[in-house]
């Protein structure tokens, strides 16, 4: 009897801390959803689509979550955005967004914080964890340029011209600043987590 109520015990304590580990990645997953829709609202406007910021928050909830909660926090932010909240690049919101010309980017998202979050499951090494986020990046373009050439008729040359190509050197720099972040705030987050 002392047994089943120790093994009871035990799995009351366990229940208690997934509980809190779920609330807790619930937390960060809000938290990235959040500092990706403000780095919407930091934008540069070069033509049908704006500089962001969006894109390295994206990196980092996927390289800090994990595919699973990456996923769920770039859903959350797509979410409010598509229901009207004002979280996508020059303080708009609507399903508009979603299905306009800048739409490939947005959802080139998903794949993308998912392909980080897979790299990241295992703690890799940097170059490894830069070289999925260059193939994240590459995920975001093709969904982006392909679905901006389709909307607006643009040639494949200009498409890329005004789709991409002023865009790689600031996404270079993102990727590099996402992977220092990320070596920083991983500490934090599994002393949090109880990892050593």
């Amino acid at each position: 009897m002392a047994d089943m109520q120790t093994t009871a015990v035990e799995k009351g304590q366990r229940l208690e801390v997934l509980d809190r580990r779920q609330i807790r990645m619930m937390v960060y997953a809000a938290l990235m959803a959040a500092l990706t829709a403000a780095g919407a609202w930091i934008a540069i406007p070069v033509g049908p689509v704006p500089i962001v910021l969006q894109n390295l928050f994206v990196y980092l909830a996927g390289l800090l979550l994990g595919s699973r909660w990456g996923l769920i926090s770039v859903s959350v932010y797509l979410l409010a955005g598509a229901c009207g909240l004002p979280v996508f690049a020059g303080g708009m919101g609507g399903i508009g967004r979603i299905v306009g010309p800048t739409g490939g980017y947005l959802l080139g998202f998903l794949p993308a914080v998912w392909i980080v979050g897979l790299a990241s499951a295992q703690r890799p090494k940097l170059v490894f964890e830069i070289a999925a986020m260059m193939l994240a990046t590459a995920v975001i373009y093709a969904a982006g340029t392909a679905w901006l050439h389709v909307l607006t008729g643009l040639s494949w040359p200009k498409t890329l011209a005004v789709g991409m190509l002023p865009f790689l050197p600031g996404d270079a720099v993102k990727i590099a600043a996402a992977a220092g972040i990320a070596r920083t705030l991983r500490p934090v987050i599994d002393r949090a987590e109880g990892k050593k």
